[in-house]
């Protein structure tokens, strides 16, 4: 089942919502206003739900998973504010053809998460929850989203984690610049509180960070020297890491580390073309692609009942 476990597309009531916005996140006809980025100019092809289909089939995908773009802010937005849009979210990309599935998101801006609304998105079809970094950075942020992590351990469901909100750069900083610093800023911080925090709390649950948590483990012999354990040579099995906006090198780097059974294949569409590294051999496609996304799926591999 070749799998993509990383795109994007917003549904057409989702779009309808962003419109009708006069705050950030908001869409002014296609273009999109976010508090901490540059106006970025939408590519309405990029979420025509038939074109991406038919480009989804041509990348051999048999399933491609869909979710929030965290770094619209929608889950920390007032309750009353963000409820709609992530209703039209999951409505939408829920209703989306095959080969689309969809990752379920919560709002955390509320005194305390609900679990009812995470439990019903999952039981709809959705594959696994998904969190900005931004929420999981330290300690308090990943006993505070337990609850909802709770569920999906429950349920057998995985967790994504991808990039949040930027905070403002200022004028001066080029369009690259929350991608390349920021979003991976948070990845870091979040692998490490991970590690720290999130999984002794959560031993059985699968995790999988986005654009290979920013490289973090490659850091692995710097956390030793610092007192950080002396478990690097210890793979953890149920710690994923997608490819997202990297290549070759990266990736052979990453799987160096922490090896080739917990890469999965990802490719951020439609804000990243997809890669396929040169790892050597057909097998380690067929890993990142079918075998890798199928564990860290679980037995259903992200499909809809």
């Amino acid at each position: 089942m070749p799998t993509d476990v990383h795109q994007h597309i917003w549904p057409p009531e989702f779009l309808a919502l962003l419109r009708s916005r006069t705050a950030p996140p908001r869409l002014d006809g296609w273009t999109l206003h976010l508090p901490g980025e540059p106006p970025y100019a939408v590519d309405p092809a990029d979420h025509d739900i038939a074109a991406r289909a038919r480009l989804a089939r041509a990348d051999g995908l048999d399933l491609a998973l869909v979710s929030l773009s965290s770094p619209l802010g929608i889950e920390y937005l007032p309750p009353a504010e963000a409820a709609p849009l992530l209703t039209a979210f999951h409505d939408g990309a829920l209703d989306l053809p095959a080969p689309f599935g969809v990752w379920a998101s919560a709002c955390l801006s509320a005194p305390e998460p609900d679990t009812e609304a995470l439990r019903r998105e999952l039981a709809r079809g959705c594959a696994g929850l998904q969190l900005p970094a931004t929420a999981l950075l330290d300690a308090a942020g990943w006993a505070r989203c337990a609850p909802l992590l709770e569920v999906a351990a429950e349920q057998d469901k995985p967790l994504f984690v991808h990039p949040g909100a930027a905070p403002p750069a200022g004028n001066e900083a080029p369009a690259w610049w929350p991608a390349l610093v920021p979003y991976v800023q948070q990845l870091h911080a979040s692998w490490f509180a991970f590690r720290a925090f999130g999984r002794p709390r959560h031993p059985e649950l699968r995790v999988c960070f986005a654009a290979l948590a920013g490289l973090a483990p490659l850091h692995g012999e710097r956390l030793v020297a610092r007192g950080g354990g002396r478990d690097r040579g210890r793979v953890d099995c149920r710690a994923f890491y997608e490819t997202s906006s990297y290549g070759t090198r990266a990736v052979d780097s990453l799987v160096r580390a922490v090896g080739i059974d917990v890469v999965v294949s990802g490719s951020d569409r439609p804000y990243a073309a997809p890669v396929i590294p040169d790892l050597g051999a057909d097998a380690a496609v067929h890993a990142l692609r079918h075998a890798n996304p199928a564990r860290l799926l679980g037995p259903t591999k992200g499909a809809r009942p």
